[in-house]
């Protein structure tokens, strides 16, 4: 699922997302909470209206974001206040408000407010931390339940329905995760997330923990792997059951110049590529390899040109949405 912080997936027009077969993007409950509001949202028709996306989208809960506020934040049993990494603004994050804002966003799917534990964490701080997620959790479902009706959307981009997805923490400790996943199972969500990796961890602990959930979680509601990651991790991940992911590698590395290929990740900005008239990806058939070569993809980086970040962008999009869609081809295959 490509990543649209603010509004957008950065670089890229919806209509080439369409294009390129994004199904499903993202939005960031935090930073449109901030701007330009949620009720400016919901007062011009919903989020998927306001930024003209009539397919699905998914709303995170800002608990990631608020996470990230280490210095500028206080977590209580209530929630957490933190500043605006904006003005400075003082703001009181709930279970019940985050649920509030991302109903008011009207997201296909909504994700309930969390706590999440950084890496490295010690056993006390991990359970700590579980207890908090699992009792936001309860208080998210119980008031997203009670009011996701109240906001009626009556156009062709707003989906009919909200969904919530419940997310498992738990640190790095297998035993913990366990516990938090068999407790949102019985709170009944409507699909259920991994979330806390990615902090820092090694790429093996990340494997270990997606390994000891993921048969945990219901078959039949879909599971969402939150944060990840690199083109051979999306598609290991896939294979082993993951249904979703979502990641801003492939964008914010599209805009400091690094592309993915079926050759291995490529810094544009190298200067063997300054008179290399081959295409990005002599494999892919996106528009930006029909079009461009190496050698005027580099020259847009050199001269600091926004269309550099347009055209990484696409490129690195139809690369992961392509692996995505064999994946998938493979998997519809297999008895």
């Amino acid at each position: 699922m490509p990543v649209g912080t603010a509004g957008t997936v950065k670089a890229v027009p919806q209509d080439t997302l369409e294009s390129l077969g994004a199904e499903i993007i993202l939005g960031n409950t935090y930073h449109l909470y901030l701007r330009p509001g949620h009720e400016t949202i919901r007062n011009l028709g919903g989020l998927h209206r306001f930024i003209s996306w009539p397919r699905a989208m998914l709303t995170d809960s800002g608990g990631f974001q608020v996470f990230s506020l280490s210095a500028l934040r206080k977590v209580t049993d209530d929630g957490v206040r933190f500043r605006s990494h904006l003005d400075g603004s003082s703001h009181f994050f709930t279970p019940e408000h985050s649920m509030d804002v991302q109903i008011a966003l009207g997201a296909d799917i909504a994700m309930a407010f969390d706590e999440c534990t950084e890496y490295p964490a010690d056993r006390n701080r991990a359970e700590e931390s579980l207890r908090l997620t699992m009792a936001w959790a309860q208080r998210s479902l119980d008031h997203f339940r009670a009011h996701r009706d109240e906001v009626v959307w009556r156009d062709e981009f707003q989906g009919k329905t909200q969904n919530l997805f419940g997310i498992v923490q738990g640190g790095m400790y297998t035993d913990l995760r366990r516990q938090c996943a068999e407790r949102l199972i019985e709170m009944n969500f409507d699909g259920y997330a991994i979330g806390g990796l990615s902090v820092g961890e090694p790429r093996e602990l990340t494997l270990e923990m997606i390994a000891e959930v993921l048969p945990l979680l219901p078959k039949d509601k879909p599971r969402y792997v939150m944060g990840v990651g690199y083109p051979d991790e999306i598609e290991q991940y896939a294979r082993m059951g993951v249904d979703m992911m979502d990641c801003v590698l492939p964008t914010r590395a599209a805009r400091h110049g690094l592309l993915f290929t079926s050759e291995g990740r490529v810094n544009i900005k190298a200067k063997r590529y300054a008179e290399d008239q081959g295409p990005p990806d002599p494999a892919c058939d996106c528009p930006v390899c029909r079009r461009y070569t190496r050698a005027y993809l580099r020259h847009l980086m050199q001269t600091g040109e926004a269309l550099s970040g347009t055209l990484n962008s696409i490129h690195n999009l139809a690369y992961y949405l392509g692996i995505m869609q064999r994946v998938r081809a493979s998997l519809a295959t297999q008895p």
